[in-house]
């Protein structure tokens, strides 16, 4: 098992020798020379792989699917109820309601229960967000994705 190290513990390690700040000046540097470049994950990072899990060999459904997939991570932006979801399920709950919404076939492959890491079950919470979210978007006050997408 990995222990996770955080500053104060290089801080002792070093006997107090550097500062936090120099320490993570330090660190700041090898990873630009690794040329690292370290973000916060949102759903946009898992949408691409999960859509591309997801897609079929039509191209026309490929776009469509693409399409539908990014509209409801966008709503899912709105969704006070999954504020608190990791950005990979959001992603994967995308997926899942897009391909209920196309009315694709099986709903969730073995493909995409391996790439995404979630079982359907563990989505069926977080899609009826989606699919309720859909339903009222027209309504909506805030209706800029579904103007986004609707044509």
């Amino acid at each position: 098992m990995c222990a996770r190290l955080q500053v104060n513990d290089f801080i002792l390690i070093s006997e107090s020798t550097y500062t936090r700040e120099q320490i993570l000046k330090m660190e700041k540097a090898i990873l630009n020379r690794l040329e690292w470049n370290l973000t916060v994950p949102t759903p946009y990072v898992f949408l691409v792989r999960f859509a591309k899990a997801a897609s079929s060999s039509d191209h026309k459904n490929d776009e469509e699917m693409e399409n539908t997939v990014f509209f409801f991570a966008e709503l899912a932006l709105l969704q006070y109820g999954l504020v608190q979801s990791k950005p990979s399920m959001v992603a994967a709950t995308a997926v899942y309601t897009a391909r209920l919404t196309l009315k694709k076939t099986p709903l969730w492959t073995d493909t995409l229960k391996h790439h995404t890491g979630f079982t359907e079950a563990q989505l069926m919470d977080a899609a009826k967000i989606l699919v309720a979210s859909h339903s009222t978007a027209p309504d909506s006050k805030l209706k800029v994705v579904y103007k986004k997408y609707s044509s």
